[in-house]
Formats: structure tokens, C-alpha cells, sequence
């Protein structure tokens, strides 16, 4: 069942009307919820936001990003906030961003198995979502995912073969 998942999900730019269902949202952000994280310190906070007109606002932001009609018209946006202070930071390399980007992927592999579409969403102007969702200035939003029913779903996207990728013992 997981290997569907990971063979159906697909970046969602268009939405049908339909609403989320109360459970579905909750099935997503559960998800989240139970992702790994540095040293078990779960560093996220998701936002949800549902009003139309705060929607357009934020896709406001993404001048340019071609996921931009995505997020004024999906029923739900689903903005991913870390605290960069509850998670580690070794040698320069801050784990916060590691955290969401686990807790997030979860997020968007639940919405696919429960009939949903995402689409990750990192280009954006982070200081003016900040000052449209009130986010304290030590709160870093690192990402945010449109979430509804697809009204296209594209084909799947070639990927490079495993031994493209891959290496064993040394490089």
C-alpha cells in the first residue's frame, strides 16, 4: 500500500470546488503529527487556512510561482511553520529544515492515499505570509501545500533509475 502512494502522488496545481472533509484534514495533519523528528522535538506548527479571501492574499506572494492559482483556489492551504530553536543545529546544518521536510512529505503522502492532492510549495515571500498569518518573527515558515480534490491529475513524471542514484561502499 505504501509503494502506491509513492507511485500515484503528484503535484496538484489545479482544484476541483470540493470541499475536505472534516476527517480527511484531520487523517492528513495526523500524519504530520506522527513524523520523526530531531531528538523527538516535533519543532512544526501547521497553519490551515480555509478563508478564500487570506488565500489569495498568500498566493499574492508567489509572483511568478506557477503554483500561485493553486493557492487561491484549493478549498484548503496548508502553511508548515518551524521553530528553528526546538530542533538541532550541527556544523551549520539546521535540522528544522529536515523536520518539516519529513512531517510535511507525510502530510502530502496521507492527503494522496485519502483521495487528495498537494502540491509543495517553497517559493514564496516569506515575510509577507508572516505579517498575513500573524507568525511570531521567530517562527520560520519553510513551506506550504495547496490541499483538495485534483481537478487535473498529470501523468507521473519520468525518475532517474536506481543506478543513476545510487552507490554502494564508496562514490
Amino acid at each position: 500500500m505504501v509503494m502506491r502512494v509513492f507511485e500515484e502522488r503528484r503535484s496538484i496545481r489545479r482544484y476541483g470546488d470540493r470541499p475536505v472533509e472534516e476527517e480527511k484534514l484531520q487523517a492528513v495533519l495526523e500524519a504530520a503529527r506522527l513524523a520523526p523528528s530531531w531528538a523527538n522535538m516535533q519543532c512544526w506548527t501547521y497553519i490551515v487556512v480555509r478563508d478564500p479571501s487570506t488565500r489569495e492574499a498568500i498566493a499574492a506572494t508567489l509572483e511568478k510561482n506557477p503554483a500561485q492559482r493553486a493557492v487561491a483556489t484549493a478549498p484548503v492551504l496548508i502553511v508548515a511553520c518551524a521553530d528553528p530553536e526546538r530542533s538541532g543545529k550541527v556544523k551549520d546544518q539546521h535540522y528544522y529544515l529536515v523536520d518539516i521536510g519529513i512531517s510535511l512529505e507525510h502530510l502530502c503522502l496521507e492527503a494522496c492515499n485519502q483521495g487528495l492532492g498537494t502540491c509543495w510549495i517553497g517559493w514564496f515571500d516569506e515575510d509577507r505570509v508572516r505579517s498575513i498569518l500573524g507568525v511570531p518573527e521567530n517562527i520560520r515558515i519553510v513551506a506550504m501545500t495547496p490541499l483538495g480534490y485534483p481537478a487535473v491529475y498529470p501523468e507521473a513524471r519520468g525518475r532517474k533509475p536506481l543506478e543513476e542514484m545510487v552507490r554502494y561502499e564508496r562514490w
